[in-house]
C-alpha cells in the first residue's frame, strides 16, 4: 500500500482552528482512512473523506485540530484494508502505531523566517578568505597569545597551515577583503547570504575565545568595516549572520582577566569581582572550561548580570549587532546545546527560547541557527531554533554514503537503503517548516573538507554538491569548496582561499554555479516537498515538488552504469514532458521514466507541462 503526505501547500494548509491535511493513496476502494492526533494528550481518530484524485493517486482529506496544550501538534495516518493496518508517520510507513517522536509535526505558533529557505549561504573564516588591507595584518611577535608564552606568527598567503600553531598563525584576511569579494560571491558564483566565523576582538585567529563582544577585531577592520560590509550587502539584497560565542569567553576577557591584561578585577582574580558569578567556580575556587579547555571559561547564566549583558538588557550583546549600522539578519550560536546554568547545560531550553525572543524583538524575521555536531531534534521543534548546522541530518549520512567515513573519521560502509532511512528519520522528527531552514553543509571550519575525504575525486564531490542543493534545507558552501580547496582535519581545513584561478578545479566550480542557478530557478528546490523514489544498490533517487513544478535527482555512486526505472505515478502531479536542465527532452512512459546513470554520476530530470 503506497501512502503519501506532502507537508507543503496545498496538501497541508494552516488555518485558525486547525490544519487541512491531505493523504494520498494508490487506491480507494475498501479502505478505512483515519487521521490520528492528540489534541489533549489522548489519541483521537478523525475519519478522512475521499475527495477525488491527484494525478494517479487518490485524495483523502480531514482537518487536524491544533493542540493548544503542546507545541508542536503531532499527527499520523492509519489506513485499514481487509483487516491489515498501514500507518504513515514523518519517517515513513509502519505496520503499527508509530512512536510519538516519529509522527508528523507542525508548530502552531513558531515558524522560521520566510526569507531563509530562498538563500544560498557561504561560510567564511575571515583570516583565510581574502586580504583587503595589508596594513591591518597581524605582525609576527606583535603580541603573545593567551598566557603569554606563545608569540603570534604572520604567514604568507597560501603557506601551509602548521598544526602545532592552530590558534596563533595569521594570514591577514579581513572584512575589507570580504566586501571586495562580493562581486565574485554574488554575481559570479550566485551566493545570496554570508555566515562569518567569529569576528570580535580576540588574540586567536579563530576568535572563539572572545575578549570584547562590542568590538570587531581591529585586525579584521574594526566596527567600521562591518558596518560598510553590511551596508553594501543590503544594497545588493544579500543577508548576513554572525557567530555568537556566548557559552564561554576567552581567559583574557576583562570579565575574567586570568592573565591580568586589563585594569579590571576579573572573576578569576577575586571572589569579590563584579563578574565572579558570571562564571562557574566550584567550592575549591576552580573554574569550569568548555570541554575541559581551561582557555575557554564557561559562562553561568544563573547570573542576572550575565543575562542582562548577553541578551536581556536593553543594550545586550545579541541586540547590539542587530541594530543599525550593522543590522545583521541573525546569529549562528556556537555550541548552543551546552550553555546554561552552573557547570552543565541546566535550563538550556529556557535560554535558547530567550535568545529567540530577544532576536525576534529586534527583528521579527531574525534567523536563529545553532551548532550541533550530533542529533538536535529537541532544539528544532519551532520554539527554539529555526534551523541548525545540519551535521546529523545531512552532512553525516552523506559523508558515510559517499566518503566511507563517519564524523569521527572511522571507516563506515553505509548502504543506500540505510542512507535513505537516516535522511527520512532525521527529517521526519522536526516540523517541515524547520527542515526547509536547516543549514545543510558538506564540511566546515571544524571538519576535514569533503573534497579531501573523497580523495579529491571530482565526480564524487559533484554528487555531494548535487545533494547539497537539492535536499530540503538551505545549502551552505564552506569557502573554497567550490574551487576544489583541500584540507584535512582542523586546522588544516582552514587553508587560505586560492585566488589564482589557474589553480581552480573549473569542472567543480561550474557544477556549483549550475546547481546554484538551478536552485534559484526551481521553486520546488527551495519550498517543495521531498519524496524518495528509489534506494537500492549504489543508486538513490528522489523528487522535490510543489503543486506546479517537480525536479527528480537520480544518483549513482557506483563504478558501473545503472539503468533505473523511476516511478512517476507516486507523485501527486502529472507532467507531460520531461527534460534535462539544458532542455534536452527525456522519453518517458505513462507513470514511469527510464534512464541510464553513468558511473559515479547523476541525472536531473525536470517535469514540464
Amino acid at each position: 500500500m503506497f501512502l503519501l503526505h506532502p507537508q507543503v501547500e496545498p496538501w497541508l494548509v494552516r488555518g485558525k482552528e486547525g490544519v487541512k491535511l491531505t493523504l494520498l493513496t494508490e487506491r480507494s476502494e475498501g479502505l478505512t482512512v483515519m487521521l490520528r492526533c492528540e489534541p489533549d494528550n489522548e489519541a483521537r481518530f478523525i475519519d478522512m473523506t475521499h475527495t477525488g484524485r491527484e494525478a494517479e493517486l487518490h485524495r483523502f482529506e480531514a482537518t487536524l485540530p491544533w493542540d493548544s496544550g503542546n507545541d508542536p501538534t503531532v499527527y499520523c495516518f492509519k489506513v485499514i484494508e481487509e483487516g491489515k493496518q498501514y500507518w504513515l508517520a514523518g519517517d515513513g510507513q509502519h505496520h503499527r502505531v508509530p512512536h510519538r517522536d516519529q509522527m508528523f509535526r507542525i508548530n502552531r505558533v513558531d515558524t522560521p523566517p520566510t526569507w531563509v529557505r530562498d538563500q544560498v549561504f557561504y561560510q567564511i573564516f575571515p583570516d583565510r578568505f581574502c586580504q583587503g588591507d595589508p596594513s591591518l595584518a597581524v605582525q609576527t611577535g606583535e603580541y603573545t597569545y593567551g598566557s603569554g608564552r606563545m608569540k603570534v606568527v604572520a604567514k604568507r598567503w597560501g603557506e601551509p597551515v602548521n598544526p602545532e600553531l592552530p590558534a596563533t598563525e595569521f594570514y591577514g584576511g579581513d572584512l575589507i577583503g570580504v566586501r571586495r569579494s562580493l562581486d565574485y560571491l554574488q554575481n559570479e558564483l550566485g551566493v545570496t547570504a554570508l555566515y562569518l566565523n567569529p569576528i570580535f576582538v580576540s588574540g586567536s585567529n579563530h576568535k572563539y575565545d572572545t575578549e570584547d563582544y562590542f568590538n570587531v577585531d581591529p585586525h579584521l577592520g574594526g566596527n567600521e568595516s562591518l558596518a560598510a560590509l553590511s551596508a553594501e550587502m543590503k544594497c545588493r539584497g544579500m543577508r548576513l549572520i554572525l557567530d555568537a560565542v556566548v557559552n564561554h569567553t576567552g581567559t583574557n576577557h576583562p570579565w575574567f582577566n586570568l592573565h591580568g591584561r586589563h585594569d579590571s578585577v576579573g572573576a578569576t582574580q577575586s571572589a569579590k569581582s563584579p563578574w565572579r558569578d558570571w562564571y562557574y567556580f566550584d567550592e575549591a575556587g576552580y573554574y569550569y572550561g568548555w570541554n575541559g579547555h581551561k582557555s575557554l571559561p564557561v559562562l553561568d547564566f544563573s547570573s542576572q548580570g550575565l543575562r542582562d549583558a548577553i541578551y536581556a538588557g536593553p543594550n545586550a550583546v545579541l541586540r547590539h549587532w542587530m541594530r543599525a549600522p550593522y543590522s545583521i539578519d541573525g546569529w549562528r550560536f556556537d555550541v548552543i546545546h551546552m550553555l546554561g546554568e552552573g557547570p552543565g547545560s541546566n535550563n538550556n531550553a529556557h535560554y535558547v527560547r530567550e535568545f529567540r525572543k530577544t532576536l525576534r524583538e529586534e527583528n521579527p524575521q531574525a534567523y536563529v541557527m545553532g551548532e550541533h555536531f550530533n542529533e538536535a531534534t529537541r532544539w528544532l521543534q519551532g520554539d527554539q531554533e529555526d534551523g541548525a548546522m545540519n551535521y546529523y541530518g545531512f552532512a553525516h549520512p552523506v559523508r558515510e554514503w559517499l566518503a566511507g567515513t563517519d564524523i569521527a573519521y572511522h571507516a563506515a560502509r553505509l548502504d543506500t537503503v540505510e542512507f535513505g532511512a537516516w535522511l527520512d528519520s532525521a527529517r521526519g522528527r522536526i516540523p517541515y517548516d524547520n527542515q526547509l531552514t536547516q543549514l545543510n553543509l558538506l564540511d566546515s571550519h571544524d571538519t576535514a573538507r569533503f573534497f579531501t575525504l573523497v580523495g579529491t575525486d571530482t565526480e564524487a564531490m559533484k554528487l555531494a554538491v548535487s545533494l547539497l542543493f537539492a535536499y530540503p534545507g538551505v545549502p551552505c558552501i564552506y569557502y573554497g569548496d567550490e574551487i576544489g580547496l583541500e584540507g584535512g582535519q582542523d586546522p588544516d581545513c582552514r587553508r587560505c582561499f586560492d585566488w589564482d584561478r589557474n589553480h581552480w578545479n573549473r569542472e567543480l566550480f561550474e557544477h556549483y554555479k549550475a546547481l546554484i542557478a538551478l536552485r534559484k530557478a526551481r521553486p520546488e528546490l527551495r519550498h517543495g516537498a521531498y519524496q524518495t523514489l528509489l534506494a537500492e544498490g549504489d543508486t538513490y533517487a528522489f523528487a522535490r515538488y510543489t503543486k506546479e513544478s517537480v525536479s527528480v535527482f537520480a544518483l549513482n555512486r557506483g563504478d558501473r552504469p545503472h539503468a533505473v526505472r523511476l516511478p512517476l505515478w507516486v507523485l501527486p502531479l502529472h507532467k507531460k514532458h520531461w527534460c534535462a536542465p539544458g532542455g534536452e527532452p527525456i522519453a518517458n512512459e505513462p507513470g514511469w521514466i527510464t534512464t541510464i546513470l553513468p558511473p559515479r554520476s547523476h541525472v536531473i530530470l525536470l517535469g514540464e507541462d
